[in-house]
């Protein structure tokens, strides 16, 4: 794959106070699937499921940071990193999603925390990254309205026992993914394919995130702040035809204000109701439901990998469908009217189209939709066929010439007035990167996942010298 030449900005530095991290998930790197106390998540259940995840992987060992988190934590610092995104196990800390609670899971995080915080670098905690308890699943998972008020009680405990210590809280990473990925089109746990399933499943999330944040507000102390991370689409047309233009709509609308009016603004979007109206009569929204997923955060999270393309269907064009997030954001099937094109450019691994200026587009929309509210980059990055060469180093100048061009976007959004306050990369280790299973390297450190060698690669090293100065390198 050749690598672009990249830009070459005449102002490079970014805001005094902007925060640099990297992220990761817990069933992603932890392991320990069974240690200490911790019981199925859905994730375990599907990755056993034959067929559902590359060569049957599954996430019982992955990077083995559960055991090796120190070391990980030592890299960061090395990395001059200030803040580190993560998220916690449900099924580690309250298992089965219901009833005691597992005091052993929260030693865990505790030692996590005391850890970053004895290296200079702030937690960030995502309470929910896909890994619902399997027994909630069983009692109809997100589709279940009781699975909602399930979550606050689990975010009230965790806030109870680490809020001292964590200064930042996200309740839901993606929900778009839980709710799409996991009920509609099956690709994700727990492999559902019904399109009212996922609608039912994504109004619950967003009810899950607000009674969290209600949970999360009254344990946690003063000056404490609460998040949502979104994986927000920047949806572009395939022409200027009203066909066309009415394709973007309506995912824009799927992808996007599904999410942002309801917790913005309290409602609903009209046309994404009368789209859907064939689908789900939205009966499981209940008086009250509204008020309470539009409790005020005080940050949104930004994930952003690729642009999406779409089309009015076409029955004879041959059939085009983008790989990835941007290719699923659909549930249902392509004669409902919408089809999903292959953006222009070079490509990453898992075949995603590079296409920086997709961020910008969103930070932009987000600064005029939503005057004032700060955002984070939660993740941002590319998966690459890395090895370690025969002297040892790992080089990976195409997820450089990546990195450069979207934090040259993120620079150029804050110059044009966006509030954007920080960057995490995504992602800190090679890890189980779902239904891909290890077949996929997104990591800045390499993992040899049969040794659990850890090898930062050149990627590693840029990221760090951006960190110490600030800026970009020309």
């Amino acid at each position: 794959m050749s690598v672009e030449a990249l830009p070459s900005p005449v102002r490079t530095g970014f805001p005094t106070g902007f925060v640099w991290g990297t992220a990761t998930a817990a069933y992603q790197i932890e392991g320990a699937a069974a240690e200490d106390g911790r019981t199925a998540s859905i994730w375990d259940t599907f990755s056993r499921t034959p067929g559902k995840v590359r060569n049957g992987d599954t996430g019982d060992i992955a990077a083995d940071h559960y055991h090796r988190y120190r070391e990980d934590v030592a890299l960061m610092a090395g990395l001059g990193l200030g803040a580190y995104r993560f998220s916690l196990a449900w099924p580690r800390i309250v298992p089965g999603g219901r009833g005691p609670v597992n005091e052993a899971g929260l030693d865990f995080y505790d030692r996590l925390v005391d850890e970053l915080l004895g290296a200079g670098i702030s937690p960030v905690a995502t309470l929910y990254h896909w890994d619902l308890p399997q027994e909630l699943e069983d009692a109809g998972g997100w589709t279940n309205r009781d699975t909602a008020y399930r979550f606050a009680e689990y975010a009230a405990v965790a806030a109870r026992r680490l809020g001292d210590r964590i200064p930042t809280w996200t309740t839901l990473n993606e929900p778009w993914c839980s709710a799409f990925l996991g009920y509609g089109s099956g690709v994700h746990a727990p492999g559902r394919t019904d399109p009212a399933d996922a609608l039912a499943a994504h109004h619950h999330l967003l009810l899950a995130h607000g009674l969290g944040t209600a949970a999360l507000r009254a344990e946690l102390p003063a000056g404490s702040e609460v998040s949502l991370t979104l994986n927000l689409a920047a949806v572009r047309p395939l022409s200027g035809s009203p066909a066309d233009l009415d394709a973007a709509r309506r995912i824009d609308g799927l992808a996007n204000r599904i999410f942002l009016d309801p917790v913005f603004h309290g409602r609903y979007p009209a046309d994404v109701l009368a789209d859907t109206a064939a689908v789900t009569d939205w009966s499981f929204v209940h008086d009250g439901d509204l008020a309470e997923i539009s409790r005020p955060i005080d940050s949104l999270g930004i994930n952003y990998y690729t642009p999406t393309v779409v089309g009015a269907d076409d029955p004879d064009a041959p059939a085009a469908r983008q790989d990835g997030h941007a290719g699923e954001l659909s549930p249902w099937p392509a004669d409902r009217g919408v089809r999903f094109l292959p953006a222009d450019g070079s490509r990453t691994a898992m075949g995603w189209p590079v296409d920086a200026d997709g961020l910008y587009e969103l930070l932009t929309r987000l600064r005029d939709d939503l005057p004032g509210l700060p955002l984070l980059i939660t993740e941002n990055g590319a998966a690459y066929d890395d090895y370690c060469d025969p002297s040892g180093a790992v080089k990976d100048p195409e997820r450089i010439a990546y990195l450069h061009r979207h934090l040259n976007a993120v620079r150029r959004a804050i110059e044009d007035g966006a509030p954007v306050r920080g960057y995490f990369l995504w992602s800190l280790l090679d890890n189980f990167e779902w239904a891909y299973g290890y077949g996929k390297r997104f990591g800045i450190v390499h993992v040899d996942f049969a040794s659990q060698r850890r090898t930062p690669k050149a990627s590693a090293h840029w990221y760090a010298e951006v960190v110490r100065t600030g800026e970009l390198p020309a």
